[in-house]
């Protein structure tokens, strides 16, 4: 399971013209399923994404996680990122779960973060999604587990 995250001062995603998931300050999450990924994988990296600390303290220093630095989560799914791009000049998505298992443990993902007290919004799965973002630095970590 990867997930593509970016710091950013806002987020928003829209599908057909209406927004299903807007945030401020806060992290948006590309979330890539890979097949053999299970609801342990979501689980540690949903523990992963949320402590991961990547807003500045005081001093600085990025050692604030999102919880800590008062931030949203924008979860949206992106099968792309399970792609081979090892060869050739079209990528390979034959690494990537199934529709149906990718779905769950989308869903699973986006569930385990709104358990949190982290506030989580979304975008439609395996929607035509137009995402809009200001990246914050720029900030971006890949994640897998």
């Amino acid at each position: 399971m990867i997930a593509l995250i970016q710091r950013v001062s806002e987020a928003s995603v829209t599908v057909d013209g209406k927004v299903t998931g807007a945030i401020g300050k806060g992290l948006l999450v590309f979330l890539g399923v890979e097949k053999g990924d299970d609801e342990a994988k979501a689980r540690r990296l949903r523990d992963k994404v949320l402590g991961y600390r990547v807003f500045e303290d005081d001093a600085g220093k990025m050692n604030l996680n999102v919880q800590q630095a008062g931030g949203s989560v924008l979860v949206v799914s992106q099968f792309t990122l399970a792609a081979d791009t090892n060869s050739g000049m079209r990528p390979s998505f034959s690494t990537g779960a199934s529709p149906a298992d990718a779905e769950r443990l989308y869903d699973y993902f986006v569930a385990a973060c709104q358990e949190s007290t982290v506030r989580t919004e979304t975008g439609i799965f395996a929607a035509d999604m137009k995402v809009a973002l200001l990246n914050d630095g720029p900030v971006t970590f890949w994640l897998q587990c």
